[in-house]
């Protein structure tokens, strides 16, 4: 087994509310005009520690190429909006004493109109779309520090369309 070789493979399935409910929640068009408050809630372990918005480019998801590490941040959620994106893949892993418990490893085809927000220390890849690049707003407060941000290395994994 090599990274571009890897020995395990994960489907990726159409994602639902309840599925993803463990690592965050899914933001959807609101069914009452004119908008939704509190839609999610977002948390900041470190009230002196300022928000980030981004924009966030995010390159097409390759077929072979494996998923080979995971990341999470402790103590802030972290939203992504979908600006100009048509589906996207994400992976996700719930925590095992500190780190992805990579037997429960998920992955989930997101349509371009939600917008998802992971919970504080929800371990997850990075963004992946699917046939084209894409452009995402992310929300996360961040002040540059080394625990912004955990990343862990993962037996690699590749992705594979379910049906």
């Amino acid at each position: 087994m090599s990274a571009t070789d890897p020995a395990r493979t994960l489907p990726i399935r159409p994602i639902d509310a309840a599925a993803f409910a463990p690592f965050g929640t899914l933001l959807e068009a609101p069914d009452v005009a004119p908008r939704q408050d509190r839609a999610t809630f977002i948390e900041n372990g470190r009230p002196a520690v300022a928000v980030n918005l981004a924009l966030i480019r995010s390159e097409p998801w390759s077929g072979p190429v494996p998923v080979a590490r995971l990341e999470r941040h402790p103590h802030s959620s972290q939203a992504f909006l979908p600006l100009a994106v048509a589906a996207y893949v994400v992976v996700v892993a719930p925590d095992r004493d500190g780190r992805p418990d990579e037997a429960a490893l998920r992955a989930f085809r997101v349509p371009g109109h939600i917008g998802l927000n992971y919970r504080a220390g929800a371990w997850h890849a990075h963004m992946m779309t699917l046939d084209a690049p894409g452009i995402f707003a992310m929300l996360v407060h961040e002040d540059g520090s080394a625990d912004d941000c955990h990343v862990v290395a993962i037996a690699p994994v590749a992705l594979t369309l379910d049906g």
